[in-house]
């Protein structure tokens, strides 16, 4: 983060695409490389200055061949100058493919989840799990990802379902694998992990390290009042079809930008700024990063 940060400026960060979701529920769900690529560069022109993205195979299923997350960057790139920032969540222990992704292809962040958490949907219609998981993310597991972040000089995104998650960071900066400024994310309304309240977001803005950058992820209809409740704490926000379907109308988006174009609103709305790619770039540090600029952490003790 620069030391001349502007407290109005706000990185929106567009969520284009998930891993759940499909066109059944939302016809503007992207699925191929192309299509993502559209929605990116729709994405950009209403504000946004990073995109999050998933990879899916041409039919919508989910995938993390590195091949299609390459695919997905030519698209990218032909249309704009976005920043990426690409997923590396799986709830196996396998890694392999996600750090293949972040060597070969280099994207300008990657996205690190933080800690094991139950992960379920609960229908109150059906008094019954959509579904009912655990989302297991040990320091090992962390440790592999983030030690490809850091000798491909890809920025880790923490993204953090609870307290814990956030509060846990300290044994990867004493190793000297996370370095200053650190960029978060706190996702809210994921059963299992934290509750979309002002008091989670206040409370989670206290536990990051000073200089840290950190935004909401507010999942489901509750996502706007969470992106309300983020700019008037000074975070950034993000939005997008893998979080929320909906305007606050309750009227379904037809495209990502719809979405990110509330976000824009309410950021003029709060007397904010939106900033710039390049804005956003010195915002998260990322003119700070070089390749290999980490060295490798030690092996992790055994009892």
């Amino acid at each position: 983060m620069s030391e001349k940060r502007d407290p109005d400026l706000t990185v929106i960060t567009c969520a284009v695409t998930g891993v759940l979701a499909n066109r059944k529920q939302c016809p503007g769900i992207p699925y191929t490389p192309a299509e993502i690529g559209e929605e990116c560069r729709r994405a950009y022109e209403a504000g946004a200055a990073v995109a999050h993205i998933h990879a899916r195979q041409d039919d919508g299923t989910p995938t993390m061949d590195p091949k299609v997350f390459g695919r997905i960057k030519e698209e990218v790139e032909k249309r704009c100058p976005i920043l990426l920032n690409f997923s590396t969540g799986t709830i196996t222990d396998d890694v392999s493919e996600q750090v293949t992704t972040i060597k070969e292809h280099r994207p300008h962040i990657a996205a690190l989840n933080m800690g094991t958490m139950n992960y379920a949907k609960y229908s109150e219609n059906r008094k019954a799990f959509v579904f009912d998981m655990v989302f297991p993310n040990t320091y090992t597991k962390i440790i592999k990802l983030l030690t490809a972040m850091n000798e491909a000089g890809v920025k880790p995104e923490l993204e953090c379902f609870d307290i814990g998650h956030t509060a846990g960071i300290w044994p990867l900066v004493d190793m000297g694998l996370l370095k200053k400024p650190l960029q978060f994310s706190f996702i809210v309304n994921v059963l299992g992990g934290a509750p979309p309240t002002v008091e989670t977001l206040q409370l989670q803005a206290k536990l990051v390290p000073p200089g840290s950058e950190w935004e909401v992820i507010g999942i489901s209809k509750c996502g706007w009042r969470m992106i309300a409740t983020a700019l008037v704490l000074g975070g950034n926000i993000r939005a997008g079809l893998e979080d929320n379907l909906y305007l606050p109308n309750g009227e379904m988006a037809k495209s990502n930008a719809d979405l990110v174009e509330v976000c824009a609103r309410m950021v003029r709305d709060t007397g904010r700024k939106i900033a710039t790619v390049e804005q956003a770039k010195q915002i998260l540090g990322l003119d700070l990063i070089k390749p290999g600029a980490v060295a490798a952490a030690a092996p992790v003790a055994t009892a």
